[in-house]
């Protein structure tokens, strides 16, 4: 059986080529007219990057390779005793642009288990940080003491050609999507239950075994860990997270390096670190009103003064979709099934009935509809794991999957140093007058 990397290396030659020729043949075509509001608006929606795994469609939703997640959840390989898909298979899927048998997305799950032991000096370096240190930031460091182990910063130093990157690429990537869980696992363990650690278990799937390090044994939650990290996993390209993680690597810093300033990104309050603010601002909206299950009119009454205040309700809106968030739906389902009278996801669906129709009434608000953030803090809580400070690390080990196939196509497919050019408001004004 040829290994992982060697499948892929059959494939980088003829996607190089069709890149190629499709620039030969429409090269000059202009894809987006940018007008000055967006210069100044962050850039948004303005069509600038290649990312090949995955495209966020504001009326579709989110597509891996063009599936979408319910086509994701009937066609992908599952866990011999779940349904939801394996991380491992939604891998396999972004980086061959295939969808895998069970046996390829084994071949997968044993490849990280031969890769996912982490350096002793790791854990020491977590070790000497605080234990109040945020959980993302033990996360970072982490991610970065483990750059000592990178093979692309061997490679490079001992003098590579510049057409096989992508191959110690690989290696860095798939050696730290094997080693993020046991990463995360210790952070957890050391933050919130007195360092009581728990050694792996290679006998089981990635998430599964990430679900037993974390300390839950529940099938239910290694079902719903399965379907965190598949529906987490990628999100195209021009997130902050996403979008951070190819731009350091245009600069050819390695996948460590890269992938730690991504999730820089994400702990910003307007990236991943929203599923925790959506799960804060919730229980302080239940404790205010008086505990239990609040009315859908209390409900209303909270939300008007949470915006009269002039802050935003978390968990609603998107920069882009323009209509539920796929992957809420796909969480929204998992609760029906599996916690249908859990008193907290009630209200979550309360809230769902509720905010909608009031950010609709301002006129302002694009998309009043809920996103991922608004419901996965639900699910986690009602297994057990209460710590949201934490929910953000979970999101990055997701997102490891994603952005760094992503890394190893940018290197096949030897993507540029990434340059745009700026402008300032004064030239602009002697351009354009005002």
């Amino acid at each position: 059986m040829d290994t992982l990397k060697d499948l892929l290396s059959h494939k980088i030659g003829p996607a190089s080529q069709e890149i190629k020729d499709f620039i030969a043949a429409k090269g000059d075509q202009t894809v987006s007219e940018v007008k000055i509001k967006q210069l100044y608006g962050g850039i948004r929606g303005v069509t600038a990057l290649i990312t090949e795994t995955s495209k966020l469609d504001p009326a579709e939703g989110i597509r891996f390779r063009g599936y979408s997640i319910p086509e994701l959840q009937e066609k992908l390989p599952s866990h011999p005793d779940g349904k939801q898909p394996l991380p491992e298979a939604i891998f396999y899927l972004l980086l061959f642009n295939e969808l895998p048998t069970d046996e390829q997305a084994l071949q997968v799950s044993k490849d990280w288990v031969k890769r996912s032991a982490l350096p002793e000096h790791v854990f020491k370096t977590i070790d000497a940080l605080p234990l109040h240190t945020h959980p993302m930031t033990q996360f970072v460091t982490g991610i970065m003491a483990m750059r000592t182990e990178s093979e692309f910063h061997k490679a490079y130093q001992e003098g590579i050609n510049k057409k096989d990157y992508w191959q110690p690429t690989y290696e860095d990537a798939m050696n730290l999507i094997a080693r993020v869980p046991r990463l995360a696992a210790y952070i957890y363990r050391r933050t919130y239950h007195n360092g009581d650690h728990i050694a792996p278990d290679e006998s089981l799937d990635w998430a599964g075994n990430f679900a037993h390090m974390l300390g839950f044994e529940d099938d239910g939650f290694k079902e719903l860990l399965r379907l965190y990290m598949t529906i987490h996993s990628d999100h195209e390209g021009g997130n902050v997270s996403a979008h951070t993680v190819h731009l350091v690597g245009s600069a050819l810093s390695d996948a460590y390096q890269s992938f730690a300033a991504g999730m820089n990104g994400l702990a910003g309050p307007l990236h991943g670190l929203a599923n925790q603010e959506v799960v804060r601002w919730t229980i302080q909206m239940r404790e205010q009103l008086g505990g239990g299950l609040p009315s859908k009119e209390e409900i209303a009454r909270y939300v008007k003064d949470t915006m009269s205040q002039g802050k935003v309700v978390p968990g609603f809106g998107h920069a882009v979709l323009r209509k539920t968030d796929p992957r809420y739906t796909a969480q929204r389902e998992f609760a029906l099934e599996h916690m249908p009278q859990d008193e907290f996801f009630q209200l979550i669906s309360r809230i769902y009935e509720v905010v909608p129709p009031i950010l609709q009434e301002t006129g302002k608000i694009k998309n009043p509809w809920p996103n991922v953030d608004a419901h996965s803090g639900q699910l986690l809580m009602h297994y057990g794991l209460k710590e949201y400070d934490f929910f953000t690390v979970l999101f990055g080990v997701a997102r490891s999957l994603g952005t760094l196939s992503s890394l190893v196509w940018d290197r096949a497919l030897g993507f540029p140093i990434e340059r745009p050019g700026s402008t300032t408001t004064q030239l602009l004004k002697e351009q354009y007058g005002g």
